[in-house]
């Protein structure tokens, strides 16, 4: 069982962590009976710290506000989620390096030895190999991030697939992360229905303009969305029936390979798409499963084109040609 000091640091992180906590979920958490939390909640409550306690149904305890706080405390599970959320964002996030180092400096002076070194120890080992420049401004990300939450209108300049630009005018909902890119999810107010925006193809600054109601959610908008993301903008597709379901079939292939949808209690959809007959045919044999061709079979004489270049290159090698 901790000791009484440190189970007064761990109440006050977790009073941090959430607007109310049931007393019960305080006493699963520290370990200890209910009436150890209302003890502890009285030490704290001595020490300066506002908190709130009501009672009956939804009862349980608050930080009230005004309330002072240690500068950090942080478990070493949460110090070494912080550290590696730093370091992946700074792999697709531009502008954010030198924040997050000045981030993990003040971090090594709030946090104890022990936690410090777990914490700093992911920079100090990690080698930061090439992978191309970040994808998208941590400033652009912040803007579209204020106007999903205050819910304003935007407008901005916006680039397709295809490299035409367009005016878009929006009302913006979330953002997403697809890999390495992050998406806008907005209504389209042009073209009555929601739509994706890559952030990196955002031209320009985004301009907010007037306030909007959000309007409801349809139940297969992310479905929806993931086609337009991971399929839809790309010139060569095909569709393929797999055996297994989809959370079977999502439990074994790469997130990136394409979109699974569910067809039948025993076969799965899967979307495959891509920019070059050699890059579609690259994603079809990664995925390592037998299936049978749904759509896209005027994709098959360049598929086979390509298939019979790797099939000269390896015979020509077979005969002892240069």
């Amino acid at each position: 069982m901790l000791s009484t000091s440190a189970r007064l640091l761990r109440l006050a992180s977790l009073l941090q962590s959430r607007r109310h906590w049931p007393g019960a979920d305080l006493a699963a958490e520290l370990g200890v009976d209910a009436r150890t939390v209302r003890r502890d909640v009285d030490r704290l409550r001595e020490l300066g710290y506002p908190v709130e306690a009501s009672s009956g149904v939804g009862g349980g305890y608050a930080l009230g506000r005004g309330a002072v706080l240690p500068p950090l405390v942080l478990h070493h599970e949460e110090a070494g989620a912080l550290a590696i959320a730093l370091r992946a964002a700074s792999a697709s996030v531009g502008g954010i390096e030198a924040t997050a180092l000045r981030l993990m400096g003040k971090l090594d002076q709030l946090m104890p030895q022990r936690l410090r070194r777990r914490a700093t120890a992911l920079h100090a080992v990690t080698l930061s190999l090439r992978n191309g420049p970040a994808l998208v401004d941590a400033g652009l990300l912040s803007e579209l991030a204020t106007a999903c939450r205050d819910h304003r209108r935007l407008q901005f300049r916006y680039r397709k697939h295809a490299g035409e630009t367009s005016q878009r005018d929006v009302q913006p909902l979330r953002l997403a992360n697809f890999g390495r890119r992050w998406y806008l999810i907005a209504w389209d107010s042009d073209r009555r229905d929601w739509r994706s925006f890559r952030v990196d193809r955002i031209e320009g600054a985004p301009h907010a303009g007037d306030a909007f109601v959000p309007r409801p959610v349809p139940d297969d908008v992310a479905a929806r969305l993931e086609r337009g993301i991971a399929y839809e903008p790309f010139t060569c597709r095909i569709t393929l029936r797999i055996a297994g379901t989809v959370p079977e079939l999502q439990a074994k292939l790469p997130v990136w390979c394409g979109v699974l949808e569910p067809e039948t209690r025993t076969h799965s959809l899967l979307r495959v798409g891509a920019d070059s007959p050699e890059s579609l045919l690259a994603q079809v044999l990664m995925i390592g499963q037998d299936g049978e061709v749904v759509d896209g079979e005027a994709m098959a004489p360049a598929l086979r084109q390509v298939l019979a270049r790797m099939s000269a290159l390896f015979s020509a090698r077979e005969a002892g040609c240069p």
